[in-house]
């Protein structure tokens, strides 16, 4: 008879069903079916996290079916004080396997999108990501902005998508359309966007940081923390600081 220890490093050791495994799941010993009841809800786990990348899989393919290009949008850095809206656009193979547990960014650690990141720009067949400047936020204004730079991603795409899929957003474009409300959730090729545009902006703010290391931008990415309105009213706002957006506005 194996030890507990061993049965506990074999089944670490093993994702798929095994004979062996009958013999432990009648096993009577605490400490087997404590390792045994662990397995199985990483299985369950594992399942369900397969269940969810096809539900999102079948969403993008019910606009226009297997084998039509389909491009996801999102944006990140709506809300900030400083830095630029990032926005993505980014179009998936019909199931890609390599993306599943891809969810909303905001659900995931930042190791965990920045991993995924990685993976989508590897197996994208296209993406674009693209940065509107704080200054073109106060020309525009922020919905605006957002809005012209989704545009600017979706028409830089290497490949014309035969649909698009934005979230919570109409967009100024010819091509075929639908607005997904909280779409980053539903979505494969949204929530594809979401991490690209997330990602990007988290990177830009931590270069920002370097340059004016004051305002402690790698902390909050430009958002109205106390940290950040302490150092506004220290220091002022710089050329990344969104002059329409209080209490940067009452500054000036």
């Amino acid at each position: 008879m194996k030890t507990i220890k061993e049965i506990t490093t074999a089944l670490k050791e093993t994702e798929e069903w095994q004979d062996w495994m009958t013999s432990v799941a009648t096993d009577e010993r605490a400490g087997v079916q404590k390792a045994w009841q662990s397995w199985n809800k990483r299985q369950e786990k594992k399942q369900q996290l397969l269940q969810d990348h096809q539900a999102k899989v079948d969403f993008d393919h019910s606009y226009g079916g297997i084998g039509a290009l389909i491009a996801g949008v999102d944006e990140a850095g709506r809300g900030p004080l400083a830095g630029p809206v990032v926005t993505a656009a980014v179009i998936l193979p019909a199931n890609c396997e390599a993306l599943i547990g891809l969810n909303d960014s905001k659900q995931l650690s930042k190791d965990k999108r920045n991993a995924y990141a990685t993976l989508i720009k590897e197996y994208a067949l296209s993406y674009f990501i693209h940065f509107q400047p704080a200054q073109q936020i106060d020309a525009l204004n922020i919905y605006e902005a957002t809005k012209q730079s989704m545009k600017t991603s979706v028409e830089s795409l290497s490949m014309k998508p035969n649909y698009v899929l934005v979230d919570a957003m109409t967009l100024p474009i010819s091509i075929p359309q639908d607005s997904i409300i909280k779409g980053d959730a539903k979505s494969l090729a949204i929530a594809a966007a979401s991490i690209l545009a997330k990602t990007a902006r988290d990177d830009y703010m931590d270069q920002l940081d370097e340059e004016f290391p004051m305002y402690g931008f790698a902390q909050h990415a430009g958002y109205g923390t106390k940290q950040h309105l302490k150092a506004l009213e220290e220091f002022g706002p710089t050329n990344h600081h969104r002059k329409s957006f209080e209490p940067i506005k009452s500054m000036l």
